[in-house]
């Protein structure tokens, strides 16, 4: 019998749409990307539907994670962000939002970007795994472990190792989706 992830809350339409039509879904959309690595490091310490309630007012408030707008915001800015009570108001994750769009624009002037940086890892195709069940999921792997320290080194904040597979998750590079979910064999590797 093939059930969703358990993890999908159902009483949340939200999260529900959310694993069906996103979670684990390949994306090499740049944009995208980005905003879900800013997403991920904002969700540190709470729960994954805290913030995607809050997606939305996040997308309102930080130019659509437009990373060249958001690393042209000031102080001033930021901290009238801080006001907003439709956001997590924790001041190192708001300003670690420019911080983050400043390190990308720092990585597009290299001549990089997340797309090449993430996918050439694992030949653009998403590691599959094969878990039967929550236990069996990793919280952090080799690669995780390896993103990270090279994302700190470029200059972006909130992208531990533990933060970066929840990230690989959300994007599509691993495909941790139950073997018994539907979403699972509709993600090709």
């Amino acid at each position: 019998m093939s059930q969703r992830c358990p993890w999908a809350k159902p009483s949340n339409p939200l999260y529900i749409k959310y694993h069906d039509e996103e979670w684990g879904r390949p994306s090499f959309d740049e944009k995208h990307l980005f905003e879900m690595l800013c997403l991920e490091g904002a969700q540190a310490g709470l729960s994954w539907e805290t913030i995607l309630n809050k997606r939305e007012d996040y997308r309102k408030l930080f130019h659509h994670f437009d990373y060249k707008k958001m690393a042209k915001m000031t102080d001033a800015q930021l901290e009238k962000i801080l006001l907003n009570p439709k956001i997590v108001r924790n001041r190192l994750k708001v300003y670690g939002f420019r911080k983050n769009a400043l390190a990308y624009s720092e990585m597009k002037k290299q001549g990089e970007d997340l797309v090449s940086f993430l996918w050439d890892r694992i030949d653009h195709k998403p590691m599959k795994n094969k878990i039967k069940s929550m236990k069996e999921i990793t919280i952090k792997n080799e690669l995780s472990d390896q993103i990270s320290k090279e994302l700190k080194k470029k200059g972006f904040t909130f992208v531990g190792s533990t933060i970066i597979y929840a990230y690989m998750q959300a994007i599509g590079m691993v495909n941790d989706h139950l073997t018994t979910c539907p979403q699972y064999k509709q993600i090709k590797s």
